[in-house]
Order: structure tokens, then C-alpha cells, then sequence
């Protein structure tokens, strides 16, 4: 398996408009980067616990089954070309009342019931996977690259909801910045369909 695609992918659809980022934008805007600091460790760790239950639970279906495989493959991009369509037509994130912001576990467990973060773990698991392949460690390579890439993109919308709420407001640089997100994630599907 290719690393730099799986990292491209990862960064994309960390740092892409999503319940977890806006909620950090939302919680640092209120309360400052460092009080969302337990959160974003929170969804860090919880997507990647997440991954590696997905990941695992899917080794038997994908060896019993190589066409689940791939038809998990090619609807999981369908549905992320789906998702950088969406993306790229974005508006400005909607303002919410002010909460305390989300802590470590309670971070971790909303993984669970986010939508999005389903979506990639179906999305990932197929994509940058072989069925042949190490299951585990293809796993854990996956799970590792969210892990790491995680914290920096979380900081980013951390950083933006603290001290530039402003750049959020202005349709223009939020559209570029979702345009430019879009096709990141469109780019880092072609190296893992082929």
C-alpha cells in the first residue's frame, strides 16, 4: 500500500468541513485553543479506535467475499465524490449557542455517531486495503495516518474559529478554501482506485 495517497485522503478528510471540526472551531471561538485541546486528542484517538474495529471486522467479509471488497471500494467513492461536491458548494458554517467544549472520552465516543467519520471509516477500510493483503497492518497503517494527521488539521479549525471567525464570514475565501479541500479529496482517490 501506497502511504502518500492514504495520507493525502487522511488530510482531506480531516481537515474538511465535518461535525468534528466545526464543533472544535465552534468550542476554541467560545473558549480559546487550548480548553479544545482534550477534544481534538478525543477525536484523534477515538477515529482511530474506530478504524481498527472497522477494519477488523471487515477482514472476514473481504476474504470470503473479494467482490464486497470492491464494491465497498467504488461506493465509497461514489459516496466522497459525493461528499468534495459538497464540500466545494459549502456555505459559511452556521453560528450555535455557546457550549463548554467537548471533553477526551465524550470526543472519542462521538465518533460513534457521526456520520462522517462512518462514511471514511466504510470509505478507508476498502480503499487502502488489498484483500490479499495484512489486514492488521493495513489497518493499523490506516488508523496511524488519521492518528497523525488528525491534531494538525483539527488545529487549523481550532486556530480559525479563536482568531479568524472573520475569515469564516467571507464567502469568497470559504469557498476557495472548500474548492481547494474538494479537489484535494478527489485527487487523493485516483492513486487508490487504480
Amino acid at each position: 500500500m501506497e502511504t502518500l495517497p492514504l495520507l493525502g485522503f487522511a488530510i482531506a478528510m480531516s481537515i474538511t468541513p465535518g461535525p468534528n471540526v466545526l464543533m472544535v472551531a465552534a468550542a476554541a471561538a467560545n473558549h480559546g485553543v487550548r480548553a479544545t485541546l482534550p477534544h481534538q486528542g478525543g477525536i484523534a484517538l477515538g477515529f482511530a479506535a474506530m478504524l481498527v474495529i472497522v477494519g477488523l471486522g471487515l477482514a472476514g467479509p473481504f476474504a470470503a467475499w473479494p467482490l464486497l471488497h470492491a464494491a465497498l471500494k467504488w461506493g465509497g467513492a461514489a459516496w466522497l465524490l459525493v461528499l468534495a461536491w459538497k464540500i466545494a458548494r459549502a456555505g459559511a458554517p452556521g453560528e450555535g449557542p455557546s457550549r463548554p467544549p467537548l471533553g477526551f472520552l465524550g470526543a472519542a465516543l462521538f465518533q460513534w455517531v457521526n456520520p462522517k467519520a462512518w462514511m471514511i471509516a466504510l470509505a478507508a477500510i476498502p480503499a487502502f486495503t488489498t484483500p490479499q493483503g495484512d489486514i492488521l497492518a493495513e489497518t493499523l497503517l490506516i488508523a496511524g495516518a488519521f492518528a497523525l494527521v488528525c491534531l494538525p488539521c483539527t488545529l487549523v479549525w481550532a486556530g480559525l474559529g479563536a482568531g479568524a471567525a472573520r475569515l469564516l464570514r467571507n464567502g469568497n475565501s470559504l469557498q476557495a478554501f472548500n474548492i481547494a479541500m474538494a479537489l484535494l479529496l478527489v485527487a487523493s482517490l485516483i492513486p487508490a482506485l487504480m
